[in-house]
């Protein structure tokens, strides 16, 4: 029986994702598309406010990170389409980010 329980945690595992490789996609996604939006909102805001505004907006999406990256993650891990992750990574702007995950994005 303990070798069946050992199995099965192995092959549970070896059909995971990379924490690390989703951990660094989840955090590529989220940077690209919450920057975007946060820019433009500060490009908006008279000069002399643009600073402070961009501090508040650097700490809602540290916030925001914090909140949610583990989860994020471990969603990343257990779906494990390597794919999808790779494009997160490979992702250079919000627009590249979107088109990695249509289906999430499709509201």
């Amino acid at each position: 029986m303990r070798a069946v329980t050992v199995l099965l945690i192995c092959l549970a595992a070896c059909h995971s994702g990379d924490p690390e490789r989703c951990e660094t996609a989840v955090r590529n996604y989220g940077t690209l598309l919450f920057w975007r939006d946060a820019d433009v909102t500060i490009a908006k805001a008279p000069p002399e406010k643009r600073d402070e505004l961009r501090k508040a907006k650097l700490s809602e999406f540290t916030a925001r990170m914090d909140n949610g990256l583990q989860t994020l993650v471990t969603q990343c891990v257990s779906a494990n389409d390597k794919d999808t992750i790779e494009c997160m990574i490979n992702a250079k702007t919000a627009d590249d980010a979107e088109k990695c995950a249509p289906r999430a994005n499709a509201k």
